[in-house]
């Protein structure tokens, strides 16, 4: 598997566009959950013998619009190379190699700039400031 790996400053410079999709998620996330919560209260209310209701029905081609929306804000985000880690607060990670090894860079919406990095397996709360020798390390892919 290849994974596109960034500098600190290339990951920088997606942010304009990188946010602006993020954005779009994080706002339509919670209609997404709204809609799911109002087919489940539908589907509680239902008979199974008769049935999806016209409501289920409908509520169903609402999540589904939502959902096919936002998978494309996520694959949008794929293109450029990063990854969205979190629907609600609008959290990505960016590959980048740091001490001969692959870590993230991690950024969250509302951030002016990529200036954390984690551990692959270290998740948003351990990341870390951004040290001066990960700053300048080189571009490349990764297998």
């Amino acid at each position: 598997m290849s994974v596109k790996v960034f500098t600190v400053t290339e990951a920088n410079r997606t942010l304009p566009l990188v946010s602006r999709i993020v954005r779009d998620v994080v706002a339509e996330h919670p209609r997404w959950r709204e809609l799911v919560a109002e087919f489940e209260v539908a589907a509680l209310s239902s008979r199974p013998e008769g049935g999806e209701s016209a409501d289920q029905t409908r509520l169903q081609k609402e999540i589904d619009a939502v959902a096919h929306r936002i998978d494309g804000y996520v694959k949008e985000l794929g293109e450029v190379g990063c990854h969205l880690k979190s629907y609600e607060d609008g959290v990505v990670d960016f590959y980048a190699r740091y001490q001969n090894r692959l870590v993230f860079l991690c950024w969250r919406l509302g951030e002016e700039a990529v200036a954390h990095w984690h551990e692959l397996d270290g998740g948003f709360g351990g990341r870390q400031a951004i040290p001066e020798d990960l700053a300048g390390e080189p571009v490349g892919q990764a297998r």
